[in-house]
């Protein structure tokens, strides 16, 4: 067995458990029992077709905004005037603004999607998206090959970068909110766990595409394609979505149907902009939710962000750049983020009956845990593994309620707005990580500070409060679920002899 595996091509290797994850879980799911709620096998063929690609393009959309991280190891061994082209410190400010613009586009992004539709929002997401890549690769190729332009780029990378990188993430942006929207009028709240299931294997996938694929191709082709892949792939992806995506069952040939979420019932007509945000905003189950994904925004990227360039720059003394975990960084992020979001949904409504909280309480307990541990382990080689098991809980719980409790208690009709909110907080969190790790963390630009681990102590520090907030704020939405609206009772004229009258 090991000979036919050892003769396998390299990349069928490492792509081999990812694969036999994903039978096993699509293996675990088949074999539980069916939730029976009259869809027909021609309906679930047909939202198959609906969700895969839409999924896909969402994996893609990752691959084109992490892409900066891998590009990140690159662009910090090429010097000038005797510096890194990108230092730790400039590499937190272009994902800072980025992230910023993420965060605060769901005030425009949110009601948009709402009324062009999901379909409509994710061609604008895609496109945009692979425009904005487009054009840092030309501004690599120009720097890598001392093209006319190298100098100015050069010297103004950081600024260049954070223009085009924001850019980039206002046109992400649409992705969850029209992955989310589109997806609610096509699953019932009682399924809904184990999309949020799906949700997690495709922000895993797409993890793996940008940091073990984008790696691969960052050795073989060269710096600039880590942005010209994700170019290609999202047009491809942006021409089959045009073919195969519809926003409702309806619009593909099926029975449209009462999801059971918070829009079911309400039949009246379509709030303003300023109503629906007052709407959600005084809701207090979606504040609650999206504070805890302030959380998960900080703790998410703060692993996936720093686990590289923290084992990178202090390779002399702790080697982790031979470890498993770090050469299968993108790989083990996938395995993690599936079995994360497959744990949660399955728990979700199998145990909690399509209660959200719970699972969040449960997973953010074992981030707080893990990140008291990490002060003690992150100079040992059991850093890799704690940080994979952290992932695995942050990824599990940001698909729970990203892309599940915001269609819940958003309802299919306000979901876009409801996604944006929840969504722009996760972004709000990772801005705040990106200045707070710019601030504490060693810069690169003096290899001996950034090379002694001792200097790296604030990097799990900072993530035990966060995990605290999120789970004291996990606990209040424990027994939370959706409370569809109830169609207003007939005022009937007294004396008629109705005595269940209602005045």
């Amino acid at each position: 067995m090991n000979a036919l595996y050892q003769s396998l091509p390299t990349w069928l290797q490492e792509l081999l458990p990812i694969l036999l994850l994903l039978v096993v879980i699509g293996v675990v799911l088949l074999r539980l029992p069916k939730i029976d709620l009259g869809h027909s096998d021609g309906f679930r063929r047909r939202r198959v077709m609906n969700w895969l690609p839409l999924g896909l393009t969402y994996a893609f959309l990752y691959m084109g905004r992490y892409n900066l991280t891998v590009s990140k190891r690159a662009f910090g061994d090429l010097l000038r005037d005797g510096e890194p082209l990108m230092t730790n410190q400039d590499f937190a400010t272009i994902f800072f603004w980025g992230t910023l613009v993420y965060g605060s586009s769901f005030v425009f992004n949110g009601p948009l999607t709402d009324r062009i539709g999901g379909k409509k929002a994710i061609l604008i997401g895609a496109g945009g998206a692979a425009a904005m890549n487009l054009l840092m690769g030309l501004v690599t190729i120009s720097i890598v090959n001392d093209g006319a332009m190298h100098e100015t780029l050069g010297a103004n990378l950081t600024l260049v970068f954070s223009v085009l990188y924001a850019l980039n993430m206002y046109f992400q942006s649409f992705g969850a909110v029209a992955i989310v929207k589109t997806n609610a009028p096509w699953f019932h709240v009682r399924e809904r766990g184990v999309f949020g299931a799906i949700f997690g294997v495709l922000i895993s996938l797409g993890i793996y595409f940008a940091f073990d694929l984008g790696g691969k191709i960052l050795k073989g082709l060269g710096l600039e394609w880590v942005f010209l892949v994700p170019t290609v792939l999202l047009a491809i992806f942006l021409v089959i979505d045009i073919f195969l995506v519809q926003n409702t069952p309806g619009e593909a040939g099926h029975d449209d149907f009462d999801t059971a979420d918070a829009s079911s019932g309400d039949d009246g007509p379509r709030l303003g902009v300023v109503e629906v945000f007052k709407l959600m905003f005084r809701n207090p189950v979606i504040i609650t939710i999206a504070l805890i994904e302030f959380c998960s925004g900080f703790l998410r990227q703060a692993i996936m962000q720093w686990f590289q360039i923290f084992g990178k720059q202090t390779d002399e003394a702790l080697h982790l750049k031979s470890s498993f975990v770090f050469e299968n960084w993108g790989m083990l992020l996938c395995c993690a983020g599936i079995l994360g979001g497959t744990l949660a949904g399955i728990i979700s409504d199998r145990v909690f009956d399509s209660r959200r909280g719970p699972v969040a309480g449960i997973l953010y307990l074992a981030m707080l845990v893990s990140a008291i541990a990490l002060i003690f382990l992150y100079t040992t080689p059991l850093v890799g593994w704690m940080v994979i098991f952290m992932s695995m809980a942050v990824i599990g719980v940001h698909g729970m309620l990203s892309g599940t409790a915001s269609m819940d208690f958003g309802g299919k009709k306000n979901v876009g707005v409801a996604v944006g909110i929840i969504d722009g907080f996760v972004y709000m969190g990772t801005a705040v990580m990106a200045l707070t790790y710019g601030f504490l963390l060693p810069s690169d630009a003096e290899p001996e500070l950034a090379g002694d681990p001792a200097n790296w102590i604030s990097w799990p520090i900072a993530m035990v409060p966060v995990a605290l907030i999120g789970f004291v704020l996990a606990l209040r939405v424990w027994n939370a679920k959706p409370q569809p609206k109830k169609p207003k009772p007939a005022v009937v004229t007294p004396g008629e002899g109705d005595e269940q009258a209602t005045f």
